[in-house]
């Protein structure tokens, strides 16, 4: 059953990337998308498919995976269901980082972007676990959740303070900083997606581990399991993740939380289901949510990372008051 589902989830992602590449402001029929491919003209339309839409369908599609699987990791890792790179802090550390190399060190480009933006993801991840460690008690969900939420609200703000310094840069980052896929080219998807792959293959190598982990510490290390070791990975997957989607795209928020809530609903807790259908969930997710993001304010576009929101606030008041009554 679960094959079957993953089979027909694969297929619904398949339907949305051709529905994305074909709607939009400008609806070019499905002949037109299956020629560009076959007999290529530089026709118009087929120049806005093969530069423009299929670059941002595939965005879409691997940064949704990326973030969902990422947010599913650090779940596990923290025990905290509301746990994602955006609500502790490693979104808004690699948003931050980027902003200062621009504004500060005048860097560009996507390649020292995306070196930029893993080690403000680094650098925030690290902060943020440091300090939801310190205690006789460890790391616990709400530590950890009090040490997100305050790195997130301090880069927000040193992120704005630069902003505000330099009115030019404020112009060129701004719809970068509320998460968006358009405007993106093959050739920035090929500088991250090395990280990406990386970040995925360990993140699914860890999938039985994670299964030991999530049982607790305790019952983790009497089984025999090197937490730290386990833990020093799944850190560098959620980097790897985390930092190569916002160099990208910027900061989406809330797809690591919804789709794997939504996936252990439908799988179970069993992590070597868990990973691949949180990744295969969160490129549908986010190519939706693109698609839907070009019909709310035509002719004008909504950046898809206000879609994100409009889902995903609901859904994290929902699942805050969930944990609250547990």
């Amino acid at each position: 059953m679960r094959i079957v589902l993953l089979v027909i989830s694969l297929l619904m992602l398949a339907i949305a990337i051709v529905c994305s590449i074909a709607f939009g402001v400008t609806d070019i029929p499905i002949s037109s998308v299956w020629e560009s491919f076959t007999h290529y003209n530089m026709s118009t339309e087929h120049l806005i498919i093969r530069t423009t839409r299929v670059p941002r369908a595939l965005i879409a599609a691997s940064v949704g995976a990326c973030l969902a699987v990422a947010g599913a990791v650090m779940q596990v890792m923290t025990r905290n269901p509301i746990a994602s790179p955006s609500t502790l802090g490693v979104n808004s550390g690699a948003t931050f980082f980027i902003v200062m190399s621009t504004s500060l060190l005048g860097i560009s480009g996507m390649g020292a972007f995306t070196w930029v933006a893993l080690i403000g993801a680094a650098v925030s991840g690290g902060i943020v676990f440091t300090l939801g460690s310190i205690g006789r008690d460890g790391m616990t969900p709400v530590k950890i959740t009090l040490a997100g939420a305050s790195m997130t609200a301090f880069f927000a703000s040193l992120t704005q303070g630069l902003m505000l310094t330099d009115g030019k840069m404020f112009d060129q980052v701004l719809v970068w900083l509320v998460g968006s896929v358009a405007g993106r080219d093959m050739a920035q998807l090929q500088t991250v997606w090395p990280y990406m792959a990386v970040g995925m293959l360990i993140a699914l190598l860890l999938a039985r581990h994670l299964n030991v982990l999530a049982m607790g510490d305790d019952v983790a290390q009497g089984l025999g399991q090197r937490t730290a070791h386990i833990k020093l990975f799944a850190a560098i997957a959620t980097i790897l993740l985390a930092g190569a989607s916002v160099a990208v795209a910027g900061p989406i928020a809330f797809v690591g939380i919804i789709i794997p809530h939504i996936v252990r609903y439908l799988v179970g807790n069993d992590y070597r289901w868990i990973l691949p259908y949180s990744a295969v969930l969160g490129a549908l997710i986010l190519v939706a949510a693109d698609l839907g993001s070009r019909y709310i304010a035509m002719p004008k576009e909504v950046p898809v990372g206000v879609m994100t929101a409009i889902i995903g606030v609901p859904f994290f008041v929902y699942i805050a008051r969930k944990g609250r009554r547990t």
